[in-house]
């Protein structure tokens, strides 16, 4: 962990943390032959309720069944990284424990068993791990996980077998992504093991500057090993991202003020906006921000929820209704104008 006096220059690049555990059920067929089971729906049924039932004296969790949600708040929990396409699959034998602040996320009978997830701003890989492996103490004491002496967890995908853990770093790369520098990082990255991915995970682009930075291994490593590993490289690319931010300023000076300034007017005055441009234009808002160009209250925090909360099925969830996306295009604009000036902007 950088010393306190950096700490925010390192989380102005490493802003939020990620741990994810993958475990099945020693009782219960995995979800695949599950769902061909003549008894999976109540199975998956027994499941859900001994995992709610030992997890409601621990926490303030919300339980969704996924054959109950309505469309529209499903697809609100997925913009917001809470459950994923792959349990919108399995309606029938899935569900979701969500806690009240939304840092935690349960997810039964997805592609596993028992998805865990714990989301944290900030960055902290061993104070994220420590929370969702307290999770994860718990639900072992009311249903055994599927393990073997030799090869760890066992888990429906070969590439979560062993330890089942995914430790994910995201990062804010506006530099080294616009200046042509990601190419050179992967490959190192690949070579240790690690990966990176957009926001929405694999098979995604980086949208508004932001990736994922994540293990692969999972096998023959222990959990300590894995999240040093981690920590090594996000330090690595944190310090490289904030000398790069440093020469681009230096170099580009007036033309990158523009279009910070620019991006602000866009989205202060636009009529119609689609969530790409949105994306794109926040980037440039917080790029601005961090190398201090312009201000607002609250902050990069303040601007990462305007982009969660304006995305479509944000959008339809405040009009009550889905819209056409022509129409969310113009109430995006309006929602974005309104609330980019109750931000207080300083330039």
């Amino acid at each position: 962990m950088p010393d306190l006096l950096f700490r925010e220059d390192y989380e102005s690049v490493a802003y939020s943390t990620r741990m994810r555990l993958a475990r099945n059920f020693a009782d219960y067929p995995f979800p695949w032959r599950l769902r061909s089971d003549p008894h999976a729906e109540e199975q998956a049924s027994e499941m859900i309720r001994l995992v709610a039932s030992r997890l409601a004296d621990v926490e303030d969790f919300t339980l969704y069944r996924m054959r109950d949600i309505p469309e529209a708040h499903a697809a609100l929990l997925k913009e917001r990284y809470l459950i994923s396409r792959e349990l919108l699959r399995n309606k029938a034998i899935s569900a979701a424990l969500i806690s009240k602040d939304e840092s935690i996320s349960l997810m039964l009978n997805e592609e596993d068993h028992l998805r865990e997830q714990y989301f944290m701003k900030g960055y902290d890989v061993h104070r994220a791990y420590e929370r969702i492996a307290g999770i994860d103490e718990i639900v072992a004491e009311c249903l055994p996980f599927a393990y073997d002496g030799e090869f760890g967890y066992l888990t429906a995908c070969p590439s979560n077998l062993g330890t089942g853990l995914r430790a994910s770093v995201m990062l804010f790369l506006p530099a080294l992504s616009r200046r042509g520098c990601m190419k050179h990082i992967l490959p190192v990255l690949a070579r240790l093991g690690l990966t990176v991915r957009g926001v929405y995970g694999e098979g995604s682009g980086a949208e508004g500057d932001l990736f994922q930075v994540s293990n692969e291994v999972t096998l023959g490593v222990k959990e300590e090993d894995l999240l040093a590993e981690v920590e090594r490289a996000v330090s690595v690319i944190v310090e490289t991202e904030l000398r790069e931010r440093a020469r681009m300023k230096a170099e580009e000076g007036v033309l990158l003020k523009d279009k910070v300034c620019r991006s602000y007017g866009i989205l202060s005055n636009c009529c119609r906006l689609e969530e790409r441009e949105m994306n794109a234009r926040i980037a440039d808002l917080k790029l601005g921000v961090v190398i201090g160009y312009i201000d607002f209250e609250g902050g990069m925090s303040a601007l990462d929820r305007l982009a969660i909360d304006l995305r479509p099925s944000g959008i339809d969830a405040a009009a009550g209704h889905p819209l056409p996306l022509e129409e969310q295009c113009i109430r995006r604009a309006a929602l974005i104008s309104e609330r980019i000036g109750a931000l207080h902007p300083k330039i």
